[in-house]
């Protein structure tokens, strides 16, 4: 709900009703008349209606520029730090091979049984996503996302203190589950994929750090009794513990919390969330919403689409370092630094392509169909495997592509789901069960189909294939929706041009027939 101490100084506006495109637009800077209603504005909030008019386009600007610097900053690094901690799995793998402190040789691991490790941490994350979401509205996320942070920094410290693959094994099983953070001011922006992709990019940077930091720990090999792959669980366990207890007191909550921002920012932030975003007055938990996401087609499509594209792709990006590894361009320790141009690839890839998603001028679901259709020809080629350089260049390629592909999903995923309770459920739900390719996507690359792993890029072929068709189905009923976020997301941009905003939202017209037959049959029972 909004402030009500915020003070509303501007005049009074009329509100304007483009018959074109069926839009309602009111002057910036004023403050909307009450001779609107739900019949004329579809989903329409009066109190809402008049808040988003209260900045100029300017001040919007410089607005969502506080926004970006006091969070988008702060999410970038948490998800900068989880993705360190995670790569860790693969490049502890093959560092220092062929050596007594290797973690397999020190541990006395198979290939496989390193594979079935990597599984457990998937566990943990898969279970608790979706009641840790939920959890956000009991909770201040500055409290949860510092616990994530804390417990799993402890976890990823005593892998230093592993002496055997038992203990490594039942450490994987308690592994914390993370996820991004969403809370109440960054949901004004993630509906955006420019400010997705920003966040994906800098996450996307810990493939040249962990890259850097398990080449420089692997000359670290022997010192002071721990070997490289020790020391870099210690190194980077101890940053994410120090961050992660900062949290507590840098990472703001809600709007109404932020000390950073005025009285007319909290109230224009808040009336700029839709209607699907946490807020802070809202926090009993509403049953009804999660039956109602569980009943929604849409959430299994995209959840098939989730665990389709992971189960193809995570397994690949797994053994990365293995792969470069075996190409025998250098030595091991140096086959780390060629992990860069992967991650260079993809944080390229993210910034252009969320550049040019964010316009609306094209269907998004366009974007991730093409990004599978190329991790499919590159597939191709690291299934025929022609030459050194070609399987090279087919791994950057897709592996890029595949770390472009989710900044390019979450704004479609998020634009179809429903009310607050609903919304934190079916993300998490979608987030946390889709991963299960992250459990299973390892094992296509067992021991036995080496070095080339030739029927492991064919069965991870047949899965992204498998995707494109799940995707193609979910955009054909998500297709009004879709449209008409597209549409608005123009008119936004025009109506700002010329100091106005738009009052209208998008509403989910999907399922609109299904839900109206719903409705009809509980007014007769």
């Amino acid at each position: 709900m909004l402030d009500q101490k915020t003070k509303l100084t501007a005049v009074s506006a009329p509100v304007v009703d483009d018959p074109n495109s069926g839009l309602h637009y009111a002057r910036r800077g004023s403050i909307t008349n009450d001779e609107l209603s739900n019949e004329q504005i579809e989903g329409y909030d009066a109190e809402r209606m008049r808040a988003r008019t209260l900045l100029t386009a300017e001040e919007e600007k410089k607005l969502l520029r506080k926004v970006d610097w006091h969070l988008m900053t702060l999410c970038s690094v948490m998800f900068l730090l989880k993705n360190i901690d995670a790569d860790n799995v693969s490049n502890a793998r093959i560092m220092n091979k062929g050596t007594k402190s290797n973690i397999m040789t020190q541990l006395g691991m198979s290939a496989n049984e390193y594979n079935l490790v990597t599984t457990m941490y998937y566990i943990p994350y898969i279970i608790a996503e979706a009641p840790s979401n939920l959890l956000l509205k009991r909770l201040l996320p500055s409290r949860w996302q510092s616990r994530i942070m804390i417990t799993w920094g402890i976890a990823l410290a005593c892998h230093a203190a592993v002496k055997n693959k038992e203990g490594l094994s039942r450490l994987a099983c308690f592994q914390a589950s993370y996820y991004k953070c969403a809370t109440g001011i960054d949901r004004t922006r993630c509906q955006y994929a420019c400010c997705i992709s920003v966040i994906d990019i800098l996450g996307n940077l810990s493939g040249i750090f962990s890259g850097i930091l398990a080449f420089a720990f692997s000359h670290l090999d022997g010192a002071h009794g721990l070997s490289g792959w020790q020391w870099l669980f210690l190194v980077e366990a101890i940053v994410t513990i120090v961050f992660g207890i900062s949290l507590i007191w840098i990472l703001p909550d809600f709007p109404p919390q932020a000390k950073w921002l005025t009285e007319k920012e909290k109230a224009f932030i808040q009336a700029r969330l839709p209607g699907n975003a946490p807020q802070s007055s809202e926090l009993n938990f509403r049953w009804r919403e999660i039956v109602d996401a569980l009943k929604d087609v849409r959430l299994w499509l995209f959840t098939l689409i989730w665990a389709l594209f992971t189960i193809g792709t995570s397994g690949v990006r797994f053994y990365q370092p293995t792969v470069i590894a075996n190409l025998g361009f250098t030595d091991i320790a140096s086959a780390q630094l060629l992990n860069l141009p992967i991650s260079i690839f993809s944080i390229i890839v993210i910034g252009v392509t969320g550049a040019f998603a964010d316009n609306g001028r094209l269907p998004r679901p366009l974007y991730p169909l093409s990004f599978l259709c190329v991790i499919l020809i590159c597939y191709g080629v690291l299934y025929a495997y022609p030459n050194t350089g070609g399987v090279f260049a087919a791994t950057v390629i897709g592996n890029g592509v595949t770390s472009a592909w989710y900044p390019m999903m979450w704004p479609w995923r998020v634009q179809t789901t429903s009310k607050a309770t609903g919304s934190a459920f079916s993300i998490g739900f979608v987030n946390s069960y889709g991963q299960i390719g992250g459990a299973i996507g390892p094992h296509l690359f067992r021991s036995q189909y080496a070095p080339h792993y030739g029927i492991s890029f064919g069965i991870a072929m047949g899965f992204v294939s498998a995707c494109i068709l799940a995707t193609s189905l979910t955009w054909y009923l998500t297709r009004k929706t879709e449209r008409d976020t597209r549409k608005l997301k123009v008119a936004r941009v025009k109506a700002q041009n010329r100091g106005e905003t738009v009052l209208d939202d998008v509403v989910d017209k999907d399922l609109k027939k299904a839900r109206s037959s719903d409705k009809s049959a509980e007014t007769r029972a």
